[in-house]
């Protein structure tokens, strides 16, 4: 099975990190959150990596044309130009970087690499954005029900410490800096897609999230995988200190591999 990974949007919100890269190459711990994406997804056994490029894309390309080279022990004959791999550290990935263009939204940038997918269901995710969300579950679960899509429903916790107050007083009974949100469920943008999905229109200047969602949601073709788990996704530098921070002490709960 492949994953699809958008990686083409400007990241316009967390314009700090993103004047010089795409969103989804943003560090957090030393490495770019596309890293991290890829490695949750291999811990769940996929290792076949489709990836939608656009905005400087060339960042992308960069990293993982020199991604062995930086992970293994090397040999340089200087003399005669030539390099030996003595012992090769990199992850046993297959990554597909596919120019989808600047522009395009991301129904168009699916639509974009539906060669490269071939007849088979595939997962599907955004670049920006972590979770210990069992992937084989939500494949499991997609597979027992008659969707087309499954995605994965999360409930993002509040952004703002919350507190009672009694009426009249300026004491607080109780303080929670990270209390839940109000209780609905979102798009948490994991997703299970059958190839069917590509019957149906996709066009350029359509995100997946708006008509191909709605479409399939009225035809009851779309299902929700709940996940009660951490979900956090990057879109402000705020979120992005929050996951630096999880990391560096080392309670990132996206961690689910190893090494």
């Amino acid at each position: 099975m492949k994953a699809v990974i958008f990686a083409g949007g400007l990241g316009t919100r967390i314009s700090e990190e993103t004047n010089i890269r795409p969103k989804p190459m943003v560090e957090v711990g030393g490495r770019p959150l596309l890293w991290h994406i890829m490695k949750i997804y291999a811990a769940n056994g996929i290792n076949e990596f489709i990836v939608c490029c656009g905005y400087k894309s060339n960042v992308i390309k960069d990293y993982f044309s020199n991604y062995t080279l930086y992970k293994s022990d090397v040999s340089f004959n200087v003399a005669d130009h030539s390099m030996e791999i003595l012992k090769n550290g990199a992850e046993d990935w297959n990554v597909t970087l596919i120019e989808t263009g600047e522009d395009t939204m991301t129904a168009g940038r699916l639509r974009m690499v539906k060669d490269y997918i071939g007849d088979e269901t595939f997962c599907l995710t955004y670049g920006d954005g972590v979770t210990d969300l069992s992937i084989q579950d939500t494949i499991k679960f997609h597979n027992e029900q008659d969707a087309l899509v499954t995605l994965t429903a999360v409930q993002p916790p509040g952004r703002f410490g919350a507190f009672t107050m009694k009426e009249g007083e300026n004491k607080l009974d109780s303080f929670n800096e990270k209390p839940k949100g109000d209780g609905a469920w979102i798009n948490g943008g994991f997703f299970v897609v059958d190839p069917k999905v590509f019957n149906y229109p996709l066009e350029d200047e359509v995100m997946w999230e708006d008509a191909p969602l709605r479409t399939f949601a009225q035809l009851g073709k779309l299902a929700a995988y709940k996940h009660t788990g951490f979900w956090q996704n990057m879109d402000t530098l705020r979120d992005k200190m929050r996951l630096e921070e999880l990391w560096q002490i080392g309670d990132a709960p996206w961690k689910t591999w190893d090494k």
